[in-house]
């Protein structure tokens, strides 16, 4: 693996794929950048295999598990090497980025050999639980094609499934902390690991309310049965013209669900010291973007309509970059500032019932 082939992958690819979390990874402290950066490129090929949905879901699971087996060092237990993956799922890709990275996985996993044995162990952790929570919509939901819709039962199941898939990367975030900046945060490990895990499920909760509608559409709904019989509904009354209104009380119910989680993050980023500034940025851009989205699905009369979503701007991604800096300095306004965001939405839910 030269240089430029692993500061290609680390730069350009990873800027590509990583969208607005490259952001955050660009604030991160050097020795923490490049382990997150590789997890992040690998979980992103994963999700993509998963996602790849003119692929039969049964080869898609089979492809899935075969990455995970090369990503842990396990060549002999896979049943398809990397280039059969690249050469059945990029083939299916329209965006040049998507279909570059599948056609890196060699390079990739070259890059994760490269790394200590700590950063190593950390990587595939996480890689491994990440396509975990993959499997498990894999093998859980239908056929994107086949028209029906499966429903989680439980809002257990669902802080499970927020674990699988965006929990355990807090969890993974905090070991890193740890790792290579020992000492940095003012709770012990095992604290400020419960609420990474609560932080990363706040914001996947937030992904799976603003997704709620198009996810559908697919045959997934991650709304729990069990809530939704609480309010006369089954899943596929939620694709009916009166969907977002008559569903308006179970959106309420997780948004609240997700409010307790984003105090946990709250605590979480007020942990880091103020000179551990680029730390802080890491944590407070997610929240607030993920804070302001829950205000605006609060305030959607038409959640459940794919074509009104619950997206904040451009423009306003760049106005919280801006306020985050004298804000991250300040834990009283940091606390301000996101426990008024909090506020906010309960006002708006009080009022709203």
């Amino acid at each position: 693996m030269s240089n430029a082939s692993r500061a290609f992958l680390l730069g350009p690819l990873l800027k590509g794929v990583s969208r607005s979390f490259y952001l955050t990874l660009r604030v991160l402290p050097a020795g923490m950048r490049d382990p997150i950066g590789l997890a992040y490129l690998l979980a992103r090929a994963a999700d993509t295999i998963a996602d790849t949905s003119l692929i039969a879901p049964s080869q898609r699971l089979e492809l899935l598990l075969a990455l995970r087996a090369q990503v842990n060092g396990n060549a002999n237990a896979s049943t398809a090497p990397m280039q059969r993956i690249a050469a059945e799922v990029a083939a299916h890709q329209l965006q040049s980025d998507e279909k570059t990275l599948l056609e890196s996985l060699d390079p990739a996993l070259a890059v994760l050999a490269q790394l200590d044995d700590a950063d190593r162990a950390a990587v595939r952790g996480i890689v491994t639980t990440l396509t975990e929570g993959m499997e498990f919509d894999l093998r859980t939901f239908p056929d994107e094609q086949s028209g029906e819709r499966v429903a989680l039962r439980e809002i257990a199941e669902l802080d499970r499934y927020t674990y699988l898939v965006a929990g355990c990367v807090g969890e993974f975030w905090t070991r890193m902390t740890c790792l290579h900046l020992p000492g940095t945060l003012r709770a012990p490990e095992a604290t400020m690991c419960e609420r990474g895990i609560r932080f990363g499920q706040a914001l996947q909760m937030t992904n799976v309310l603003r997704d709620c509608a198009k996810d559908l559409r697919i045959g997934r709904c991650y709304l729990p049965s069990a809530l939704l019989e609480r309010h006369g509904l089954q899943p596929d009354d939620l694709l009916a013209p009166d969907a977002s209104r008559r569903a308006q009380p179970v959106l309420f119910e997780l948004v609240r669900h997700a409010l307790g989680q984003f105090r946990d993050a709250l605590d979480y980023t007020l942990a880091i010291p103020r000179f551990s500034l680029r730390l802080r940025l890491a944590c407070i851009w997610p929240i607030v973007i993920g804070l302001r989205t829950m205000r605006l699905l609060v305030d959607n009369a038409q959640w459940l309509d794919p074509a009104q979503p619950s997206k904040v701007r451009r423009n306003d991604v760049y106005a919280v970059i801006a306020r985050s800096l004298p804000s991250a300095m300040s834990d009283a306004a940091l606390r301000g500032w996101i426990g008024g965001l909090i506020g906010e939405i309960e006002a708006r839910l009080a009022r709203a019932t």
